[in-house]
């Protein structure tokens, strides 16, 4: 025989015994507890915490017939129909009501699942855990615990704004859209196409740049607020540079006549012609896009400007640099060609020059490195 007292202890953490039997924790002692488990029985049959109940009942028998403790009580103690903080800090006041009537050196918990177990470590933290039973009540133990994790999960999608925004949020705007999608369609069947097309467009648009955002930790609005003009600029360089692919795409057979003066025989041709014709536009755009960059250093007094300004006067070079590559891949010219040692003369001269602005710039605005420290302090 084992010389500790040893408590029994039944969980009911969601308070069924007092919503539905009118039973109130705790519940101390053998008779106690057989007469609160036979009073939620007949208020609601199916409902498992009476058996655990009775599982402890009959745990409290088989121990106190083998007399393996030195002394023994089972005991209810319940929770709050509101589980969380609520139901737990009143387990807890149970408890103590409990362990003051029968100072237990160990407890035997018994349980219907893992939602009761959640308050093991309020339990341990006041007496020790001996042994732990959990009661199966005919559905098996795995549907007890699965219902426990969806709920619980499902619990904190709704209570979580940004898990909510993907679980349900996503879902549902797709829902939305194609309920747009098929009321329209049933006003102009002969624009179901045209308009199943757009609505999968603009929901690939938006997720896409959603999961973009997130994804390099982009804040749309944080970045909108700090870099307005740097934002605008963007928008107005890639606008040039889908333009210039455009028209570049509708003009390529003319653009083919020009550079080899017949059309493109081969898809790879074809590419490389279209490159080259894209190749001003793209300059532009990525021009653009970078005297925006400068234009906002410049208002914010960044010191990184001076490396943003050597970009942008290198953008000339790196044009010479598309434009005479894919001459080159197409046979158009040698590299023995003086057209080519010019441009490749202009380039370096052009890179030069952006060195040499860039290191002016770099000593002459040294004193912005104060600022911008202040700034992110």
């Amino acid at each position: 025989m084992v010389e500790i007292k040893v408590l029994i202890l039944a969980i009911d953490r969601d308070d069924d015994f007092g919503r539905k039997a009118g039973v109130g924790g705790p519940v101390i002692g053998r008779d106690a507890c057989v007469d609160a488990a036979l009073k939620l029985s007949l208020a609601d049959p199916e409902d498992s915490d009476a058996n655990v109940v009775y599982a402890a009942v009959k745990l409290y028998d088989e121990l106190k017939e083998s007399g393996e403790f030195d002394d023994l009580e089972v005991a209810l103690i319940t929770g709050h129909p509101k589980v969380g903080v609520k139901s737990d800090m009143e387990l807890a006041k149970q408890l103590d009501e409990v362990l003051e009537r029968f100072p237990a050196d160990g407890v035997i918990t018994v349980t219907d699942g893992a939602e009761d177990e959640q308050i093991f470590p309020i339990i341990t933290s006041k007496v020790p855990i001996v042994s732990s039973h959990r009661v199966v009540v005919k559905q098996s133990e795995g549907i007890e615990t699965t219902y426990y994790i969806l709920y619980r999960y499902m619990r904190e999608i709704l209570s979580d704004p940004e898990v909510a925004k993907v679980a349900l949020g996503i879902p549902g705007m797709i829902l939305l859209f194609y309920g747009i999608a098929k009321l329209i369609g049933v006003w102009y069947p002969e624009s179901v196409k045209i308009i199943s097309a757009t609505i999968t467009g603009a929901i690939l648009l938006i997720i896409g740049g959603y999961f973009f955002t997130k994804g390099f930790h982009i804040n749309v609005r944080e970045t909108m607020a700090k870099q307005f003009v740097f934002v605008i600029s963007v928008i107005a360089g890639l606008l040039i540079i889908v333009g210039g692919a455009i028209n570049a795409y509708f003009r390529l057979e003319e653009y083919s006549l020009e550079l080899i003066g017949s059309y493109p025989g081969t898809p790879l041709l074809a590419t490389l012609i279209y490159i080259n014709a894209l190749n001003a536009s793209l300059i532009v755009g990525i021009a653009v896009m970078i005297t925006g960059k400068v234009i906002q250093s410049y208002l914010r007094r960044d010191y990184h400007i001076w490396y943003q300004v050597s970009a942008l006067v290198m953008m000339p070079a790196m044009w010479v640099t598309i434009d005479l590559t894919t001459r080159y891949a197409m046979a158009i010219l040698t590299l023995s060609d003086i057209q080519v040692f010019t441009k490749v003369i202009m380039a370096l001269l052009d890179v030069g020059v952006a060195v040499l602005i860039g290191a002016y710039l770099r000593r002459k605005i040294r004193g912005w490195e104060k600022v911008e420290a202040g700034a992110s302090a």
